[in-house]
């Protein structure tokens, strides 16, 4: 059996060498890689690296989208028993200078001018960094910086070296052990520098075969590749299960074509975080709103049938002769053409992870039969920890460990897990790896959460975020920010939340709207707004969104455990959260301590009862300039219910 990445490689190269290993859109048209041409591609740019001093154990950054020459340049590294790092390519460039000091970067490989501009921007800093490869040439030809060189001459020079030394190549793959480090992913740092995750061959490529095996995957899915290659979910599903299974990864023209690729590539096996499906679900509730009324009216019609019977269906249960029938209906009017809308005509399992998702907003998706399920994981375990089988999701749960996998509960709730998938170590960080790791093996994941009755695990939030109450009505009672946020999300005008209360007499909001939905909302109504802030601060959108709020307050007050966390008070942002300003990871999760700091004065205001709030925020644009937007805040107070007692 292969136990490295490039041994996979070699062996589907073998195999089939003529069967599609990835494509590329470019200039409109898709472009296909064969096994055997990734491999020779491999090859070349392994003995190009080699040429130019790139050493084993060494590490090297890449930085880009989707692309298969990056890709390639992975596996090349991985052939020299070299590290890659892969980094995200929307991170400023101040952002890559800890990654690259703390491994001791010297080679960088960048998809075009955009990373080459960030890379020599820092190059004072990083003084180690001597050679820059870049993909796409464009922009760059008069660029004549010492080190800095297209991977055209990279692949050419490589060529002819393994053309005068033709067993080198193989030799070198010949060294690689499972254990040997095969890469390191940073994670987002929502507190301090991010630290650097290390991976084996041997638990990225065992998680890699369990998710293979639990969904049943084959070389004949096709997947799209659209997320960033530095967050590892994007990166075992189109990186490590696709050297395992053999599949065809597709990656798209730019991420403004992203819609329209998925749709010609009609994806089998599709995985996207709670922001993606919540974006899609926007779009298609903006496009109804501007259809006609009977089009409204058996869209509304067939949709309440899905939610009320498409779940049980797509967990193989029964749902009756007529509703059947009705289903069937449904799926010729509305259900098929809206998946084909949406891209997933030819799904047959698709994944959310990263963060939870709202239970109705996951509900949407299965009711009109898209087969979507929730799994557990995160860079540290490689991902796959727990998984949702066929026929047993449940929309509040994150499904049954999967293969290899062993949990347990601490005294304080937090899940711990033993796998076979956990990393090595946080780089040059032993302190931290200690506080993670324990002697016998187990993983801290700083995660709260239960196994119910049906030996499926049930996240709450962050150990560090679960709270309680204190003082007021509600004193002692559990706050799961997390799960409120989660809850107001599913709403399509709202894009993100900042729930606060812990230590607090009552829960309140900070809500950032969904400047297009909203923005779609008010034109329908004629109501005229100048941008962001002028539209957030509208009294009509306030009485939008104070309405979605009382929704989320009447259902949590259905749950005995969590009624206490209904929101008081609330209050709609000037401005987007952006990761640019801190207030977001790179993966977009919400870094609510520092956005708690960053607006003391309306949190101040919301807890001091005050009805009104003005701020003045610092922001940085996309060209790298800095700015501030100004507005005084309304703060209202919001409806909330009795909590409902369980009958005896």
């Amino acid at each position: 059996m292969q136990t490295t990445f490039p041994q996979l490689l070699q062996a589907h190269a073998k195999e089939r060498p003529n069967d599609a290993a990835m494509r590329e859109k470019e200039y409109g048209i898709w472009q296909t890689l064969s096994w055997k041409d990734m491999a020779e591609l491999v090859k070349s740019i392994a003995c190009g690296l080699h040429q130019a001093g790139l050493h084993r154990g060494e590490h090297m950054i890449v930085i880009g989208a989707n692309r298969p020459r990056l890709y390639a340049t992975m596996l090349a590294a991985q052939s020299l028993g070299a590290i890659p790092v892969p980094l995200y390519q929307d991170a400023v460039a101040a952002e890559c200078v800890f990654p690259i000091n703390n491994a001791d970067v010297r080679f960088a490989v960048v998809e075009d001018q955009e990373q080459v501009d960030k890379m020599l921007e820092i190059q004072p800093d990083c003084p180690q960094l001597q050679h820059i490869y870049y993909d796409d040439p464009r922009g760059l030809r008069n660029y004549d910086h010492e080190g800095l060189a297209g991977l055209e001459e990279l692949v050419a020079a490589g060529h002819a070296f393994s053309q005068a030394h033709p067993d080198f190549f193989q030799e070198e793959i010949d060294k690689a052990q499972p254990d040997d480090v095969a890469a390191m992913f940073f994670t987002s740092g929502t507190t301090g520098n991010p630290k650097g995750v290390v991976h084996t061959h041997a638990t990225l490529i065992d998680r890699a075969r369990a998710g293979v095996s639990f969904d049943k995957l084959s070389s004949h899915e096709e997947v799209l590749a659209y997320l960033p290659p530095a967050w590892i979910g994007q990166n075992i599903f189109s990186y490590s299960q696709w050297l395992v299974a053999g599949y065809v990864v597709n990656c798209p023209e730019s991420g403004s074509t992203v819609g329209i690729d998925l749709n010609e590539v009609g994806p089998t096996y599709y995985f996207a975080p709670p922001r993606v499906f919540e974006g899609m679900l926007t779009s298609v509730m903006i496009r109804m709103e501007d259809a006609s009324a009977i089009k409204r009216k058996i869209f509304h019609t067939f949709m309440d049938l899905a939610k009320r019977v498409g779940p049980a269906r797509m967990d193989g249960k029964s749902i009756g002769f007529m509703d059947g029938i009705k289903y069937a209906l449904g799926n010729f009017l509305v259900y098929g053409p809206l998946r084909n809308t949406l891209g997933f005509s030819r799904v047959r399992v698709a994944y959310t992870a990263g963060e939870a998702i709202g239970p109705d907003l996951f509900t949407f998706y299965r009711s009109i039969g898209i087969n979507l399920k929730q799994l557990y994981g995160s860079t540290e375990t490689a991902v796959f920890v727990c998984l949702q089988p066929d026929h047993e999701v449940h929309a509040d749960t994150v499904g049954v460990p999967c293969d290899g996998v062993e949990i347990k509960l601490a005294d304080n709730g937090e899940i711990l897990v033993r796998s076979p998938g956990l990393l090595k170590e946080y780089y040059k960080n032993p302190k931290a790896t200690e506080e993670v790791l324990t002697g016998d093996g187990w993983y801290h994941t700083s995660d709260a959460g239960f196994i119910d009755n049906n030996g499926h695990l049930k996240i709450i939030d962050r150990v560090k975020d679960v709270g309680r109450l204190q003082g007021g009505a509600h004193d002692g009672a559990m706050f799961a920010p997390k799960y409120v946020e989660n809850k107001l999300k599913f709403f399509s005008h709202i894009k993100e939340a900042v729930a606060l209360g812990d230590g607090r007499e009552k829960v309140c909001v900070m809500i950032n709207i969904d400047f297009a939905a909203v923005g779609n909302w008010a034109e329908r109504r004629n109501l005229p707004y100048a941008g962001y802030t002028d539209l957030a601060s509208k009294p009509e959108v306030y009485d939008l969104i104070k309405d979605c709020v009382e929704k989320v307050n009447a259902d949590l007050s259905q749950d005995s455990m969590l009624a206490g966390s209904q929101i008081s008070r609330f209050l709609v942002l000037h401005k987007e959260l952006d990761a640019d300003d801190g207030e977001l990871t790179r993966t977009n999760k919400v870094r609510r301590g520092f956005i708690s700091d960053k607006y003391g004065v309306l949190v101040d205001a919301l807890y001091g009862g005050k009805s009104e709030q003005y701020i003045e925020t610092q922001v940085k644009f996309e060209d790298g300039r800095t700015g501030s937007v100004s507005a005084t805040l309304q703060i209202q107070d919001a409806k909330t219910f009795a909590p409902v007692k369980a009958a005896a």
